[in-house]
C-alpha cells in the first residue's frame, strides 16, 4: 500500500510503497477513503513530542471500507463501512468493565505498535510503526477489530473520518467528560478542529453563552458560525478579564482545546467559583504550569483531563454518525481543505499556519 512515512521528526514525510501483512487473529484491513489531519500528528512529526517511534506512519482519525478479516473476526464483515478509533478496547481489564474503555489497560500508547505489541507494516524487511493504533495517512491498514467501528453506510466516509477523533474528542468532553448542564457558560481556549466540536457540544447541550477565545479571527468566525454566542482574540486582550465581563463572576465550564500551557492558566483563571476546567489539548512533553492554590482550594474549583471525550468508542461514534445524519452536528463546514496523500506535508504547514478548519486527506 502507499503510505506518508515520516523518518525523522522535523523533516517532511515521504510517500513510499510499504508491504502490509494480512491482519492477524482479531484484525481488520480497512482499505481508508479519508483521513482527517491532526493536531496530535503534527506534533509527533514536528518534534514537540518526544519518543516517537520511527519509521511511523502517521493520522489518528479515518475511515473507510473493511476488505479482509483475521481469525476469530465475528463483529464485522467484509464490505463494512467503518470509522477508525486510535483506542483499543478489550472488554476485560477493570477500565473496559467500569464503562471507562478509552482507558483501557491494553493500549500501548506511544509504542506505536498493536495491541499484541507488533507492527503490520514494513520497509525494507525494517519494521514501521502504526500511529495511534491505526496509521491512516496510507491506502490500507490493519487494526484491531475494537477500533473499527461499523457506521451507516449512507453516512459520507470523509465526514465520517472526522468523528473518529477531533468531533468524538470535542463533542465528548463537553456531553460526556464535563457534563454539561443547559444554561451553563462554557469558554473554548483554542477552536480548531477540536475546539469547533466542543463548541458544538456546548450547543448541543444548550450552553449559554458559549465563548469562543483564539489569536485567529478566521478561527473565531467559524466558531461563531457552528455555535459560539461570543469571540475573543486573546492577541488583544485579556480572555479571562473578558470571560469575566461576559458571564459576571467567569465561566461554569472552561476548555483548553489546543497544547499550549498559556491557555491553561487563562483558562483556570476565567473560572466562576464551582467551576470546572477540561484539558484536551496535549502540550509538548514535559510542559508544567504554574498553579496558585488558594483560589482553586478556597472556591472549589477543579481541573481535569478529558482523553478522547470520555468515549464509549462502539456506542457514542455511531451515534454522532446519526446527529450528523439528522442535521444536528455539523461537520462539512469545519472542512477547509482537501487534499491527496502527497500533499500531507502541505497540510502540516497549513494547519501549523493556522490556516484549516479542518483538512481532510482523501484517497
Amino acid at each position: 500500500m502507499r503510505a506518508a512515512v515520516l523518518f525523522e521528526q522535523g523533516k517532511p514525510q515521504r510517500v513510499e510503497e510499504v508491504a502490509l501483512e494480512a491482519p492477524r487473529q482479531g484484525e481488520v484491513l480497512v482499505r481508508m477513503a479519508a483521513s482527517g489531519v491532526c493536531h496530535s500528528c503534527l506534533h509527533a512529526a514536528d518534534g514537540s513530542w518526544k519518543g516517537v517511534p520511527l519509521p511511523i506512519v502517521l493520522g489518528d482519525e479515518g475511515a473507510g471500507v473493511v476488505e479482509a478479516l483475521g481469525p476469530g473476526v465475528t463483529e464485522l464483515r467484509i464490505g463494512d463501512h467503518v470509522i477508525l478509533s486510535w483506542a483499543p478496547t478489550c472488554g476485560r481489564c477493570h477500565y473496559c468493565v467500569i464503562g471507562r474503555p478509552n482507558l483501557c489497560e491494553r493500549r500501548q500508547p506511544g509504542k506505536g505498535v498493536l495491541p499484541d505489541g507488533t507492527t503490520r507494516m514494513s520497509l525494507g524487511g525494517l519494521p514501521v510503526y502504526h500511529y495511534g493504533h491505526v496509521a491512516t495517512y496510507a491506502s490500507r491498514t490493519v487494526v484491531h477489530e475494537s477500533c473499527a467501528i461499523r457506521i451507516d453506510p449512507a453516512m459520507p466516509l470523509d465526514r465520517a473520518a472526522l468523528i473518529g477523533c477531533s468531533v468524538m474528542t470535542g463533542v465528548g468532553a463537553v456531553i460526556i467528560t464535563a457534563a454539561v448542564p443547559a444554561g451553563a457558560s462554557m469558554a473554548v481556549f483554542g477552536v480548531g478542529g477540536v475546539g469547533l466540536n466542543v463548541i458544538q457540544g456546548g450547543a448541543m447541550v444548550a450552553a449559554h453563552p458559549i465563548i469562543a477565545v483564539d489569536l485567529l479571527k478566521s478561527k473565531l468566525d467559524l466558531a461563531c458560525a457552528v455555535g459560539a454566542t461570543h469571540a475573543i482574540d486573546a492577541s488583544k486582550e485579556d480572555p479571562a478579564a473578558a470571560i469575566r465581563a461576559v458571564t459576571g463572576r467567569g465561566a461554569d465550564f472552561t476548555f483548553v482545546a489546543v497544547g499550549a500551557t498559556r491557555p491553561i492558566t487563562q483558562a483556570v483563571d476565567a473560572l466562576a467559583p464551582g467551576g470546572t476546567c477540561v484539558l484536551i489539548g496535549v502540550p509538548e512533553t514535559g510542559a508544567t504550569v504554574p498553579l496558585d492554590v488558594r483560589p482553586m482550594v478556597t472556591g472549589e474549583r477543579v481541573i481535569r483531563g478529558s482523553s478522547y471525550g470520555s468515549s464509549r468508542t462502539r456506542e457514542d461514534l455511531p451515534r454522532l454518525v446519526s446527529l450528523y445524519q439528522a442535521g444536528k452536528l455539523r461537520i462539512d463546514e469545519m472542512i477547509t481543505h482537501r487534499y491527496a496523500l502527497e500533499d500531507a506535508n502541505e497540510a502540516f504547514r497549513a494547519l501549523a499556519a493556522g490556516e484549516l478548519g479542518r483538512g481532510v486527506i482523501v484517497f
